[in-house]
């Protein structure tokens, strides 16, 4: 049995004023809540060595993931990145500015714009992701592959 970790001791803690049955939960939602934070600096630190943030890498990724000959517009971009108009025009403008998406005129709409990743903006994304995966390579390193694909089926199920 793993050792007592902090989430056993907060829980320990509230035990006192709540029920065994009602914190259960926390048993994996705050590991879960915690590890998302753990990601979160560690994608932080490794995107931040190319000058890149994580929402950056997102609209990057997005801009990837809908094909080379394709341009999205700033809608598409922040519907489906989950943003607001105004943080998807600041991303864009950031990422604009360093050569890694570009802004074109939309053919049919004269109001629109299109964006598209550059060269520049794919070998970045390239060269964050790799980083990235190499530290989180190492955070789950005490896992076995079995654990992996174990822990990949539960939490598939709890997003399902």
């Amino acid at each position: 049995m793993a050792q007592q970790d902090w989430t056993d001791s907060l829980l320990d803690s509230l035990a006192g004023s709540h029920s065994r049955k009602e914190i259960e939960p926390y048993q994996v939602t705050a590991r879960l809540s915690r590890i998302a934070q753990h990601l979160a600096r560690s994608q932080e630190e490794a995107f931040g060595r190319f000058k890149l943030n994580r929402g950056e890498v997102g609209v990057l990724a997005a801009l990837l993931l809908a094909g080379s000959d394709r341009k999205l517009s700033p809608t598409q971009l922040f519907q489906g990145l989950m943003l607001s108009s105004a943080g998807i025009t600041s991303r864009l403008d950031r990422l604009e500015r360093r050569g890694y998406v570009k802004r074109s005129r939309h053919p049919t709409d004269r109001r629109g714009v299109l964006v598209s990743l550059t060269d520049a903006g794919r070998k970045v994304l390239h060269q964050a992701v790799s980083a990235d995966a190499a530290a989180e390579r190492q955070l789950l390193a005490g896992l076995t592959r079995n654990d992996r694909l174990g822990l990949v089926s539960l939490l598939k199920k709890l997003l399902a």
